[in-house]
């Protein structure tokens, strides 16, 4: 019965009915061309956003995985917790701890530097370390499985974008339609005004 009830009122538009406008026709057809281009427009891009961004990562993906090293460093001593410039250098990152460490670079020679960890380590502890061409610290490299969620994000929110945008017409739309009818309104009382009581007005 509710389900009926909302087809009824979604509808009454389209049927005939000598209350309806032609301000009621003209909201329903612009209610409806906005449904097929927000279909149309944010499938479209959606899809041509995310295969762009999927395209870029895919890149990425390819160039960090040439450009990036996972090594093995050792730990030469704990330096502390970094704090303000300290952390700022590292990682910026809340409660690491910053360990003094020594691995090689890919050329063949060795660096030693401060490292960023979760957790203290011991003199000797080692632990795996990616490094750029340059045996720099690095981050970890960008994975396929990640860039495709990335480029699926970017597409699902070009799509809604799209999607708000001709939403946001359609409001304007509309508007635009109301102040339509209430100028009809308007003008219809003012002529009603005219005549009424007049027992030559047919009332």
């Amino acid at each position: 019965m509710g389900a009926t009830s909302w087809v009824r009122r979604s509808t009454w538009r389209w049927r005939r009915n000598p209350l309806r406008r032609p301000t009621d026709v003209l909201e329903s057809w612009v209610w409806a061309a906005a449904v097929v281009v927000m279909l149309a427009a944010g499938s479209l891009a959606g899809w041509l956003t995310g295969s762009a961004a999927h395209a870029a990562l895919r890149q990425t993906v390819r160039e960090q995985a040439l450009h990036r090293h996972l090594v093995s460093a050792t730990a030469l001593r704990t330096a502390g917790r970094g704090t303000g410039a300290d952390r700022e250098a590292t990682t910026g990152r809340e409660g690491y701890h910053r360990v003094l460490a020594r691995w090689p670079s890919p050329d063949g020679t060795w660096r030693t530097g401060l490292v960023p960890l979760p957790a203290a380590a011991v003199p000797g502890h080692r632990f795996p370390l990616w490094t750029d061409d340059h045996g720099r610290l690095a981050g970890r490299p960008l994975d396929a499985a990640t860039a495709s969620v990335h480029a699926a994000l970017a597409g699902a929110a070009a799509a809604a974008a799209a999607a708000g945008a001709v939403q946001g017409l359609r409001v304007l739309a509309v508007r635009r339609i109301m102040r339509w009818r209430h100028g009809q309104w308007d003008r219809a009382w003012e002529r009603a005004g005219q005549t009424w009581g007049r027992a030559d007005a047919g009332n």
